[in-house]
């Protein structure tokens, strides 16, 4: 095997990714008064309306880990595909107003920005798929489940931006699972700082806030897994995909070989190709073109 093989088949690690170049934002657009609290939204070359993906970064739910801007490689490889793109940032549970509730509230309000501004912005609000990398896939599947949160919840909103699908990429979905499971990659009391304390009124923290509480979410779910991947590795996914099998929802997993945590938001590599594919599925967009 050459030199250049080797490179190409190597794990890539978060400083590996980091190195990568990101492309500019076109256009931002607020949803709150805190700095975090945007979105990126990219559009295809057209008049639309476009279909859209709603991406979500990870980063262990911490601003401080990641930012939406580590998203924009994956933004501009569906943009070159006919898609519209809103990359969300919401504060983590390391900044003022973040965790329980506010980071729900976050990327609920992010969410919902779409259903009410997207025809106006020449967006498909009909036809929206949700995309989250590591926390990001929690978050990603938390939209699909929020129809099943309860009224007196402090993060129920009324009539939610509807989702034809979610898909996650190395995500961490069942948060009473990762609480343990990703504890040495982002902390002993990561779960526990993003969904609360137990209260009377709220005796589950996880009722409110992790999609297996939530599920079925009743829409078509795609987990995409990297076999290489420390921080969420295929059994994750496996062992999330057969719970809510068992309640009825409809699951696909994929794992993807030689692939690790990073691989999956990075367009060119297997993984983030396969993520890409797994979007478009969904959205019924099975042939695309990139665009020049």
């Amino acid at each position: 095997m050459d030199h250049s093989s080797t490179v190409m088949q190597r794990i890539m690690s978060y400083a590996d990714f980091q190195q990568l170049p990101q492309p500019a934002p076109p256009a931002i657009l607020a949803y709150g008064s805190d700095p975090l609290q945007h979105v990126e939204l990219w559009r295809p070359v057209g008049h639309g309306p476009f279909p859209v993906v709603v991406l979500i970064h990870g980063g262990c739910w911490q601003t401080a880990i990641a930012e939406a801007g580590i998203m924009r490689r994956l933004a501009a490889a569906f943009v070159h595909k006919g898609v519209a793109v809103w990359n969300v940032d919401y504060r983590g549970i390391d900044r003022p107003g973040g965790g329980y509730p506010g980071t729900f509230q976050d990327v609920a309000a992010a969410a919902d920005l779409l259903r009410d501004r997207g025809a106006s912005l020449a967006l498909d609000p009909n036809r929206v798929v949700a995309v989250g990398h590591s926390a990001g896939g929690h978050l990603a599947f938390w939209l699909a489940g929020r129809p099943a949160i309860a009224e007196e919840s402090m993060v129920w909103t009324d009539q939610p931006l509807a989702l034809r699908g979610v898909v996650s990429l190395g995500g961490l979905l069942d948060l009473a699972e990762v609480r343990f499971a990703a504890a040495e990659a982002c902390g002993v009391h990561t779960v526990d700082r993003l969904v609360g304390p137990a209260t009377a009124a709220r005796p589950d923290p996880y009722s409110d806030t992790s999609p297996m509480s939530l599920a079925p979410l009743g829409v078509a779910q795609v987990l995409v897994s990297g076999d290489a991947d420390t921080i969420a590795p295929p059994c994750l996914a496996d062992q999330y995909a057969a719970k809510v099998r068992a309640r009825g929802d409809n699951v696909q997993t994929l794992t993807i070989a030689n692939q690790g945590h990073f691989e999956l938001i990075t367009p060119g590599r297997p993984a983030g190709d396969a993520a890409i594919a797994a979007a478009l599925r969904l959205l019924a967009i099975e042939q695309l073109e990139d665009q020049s």
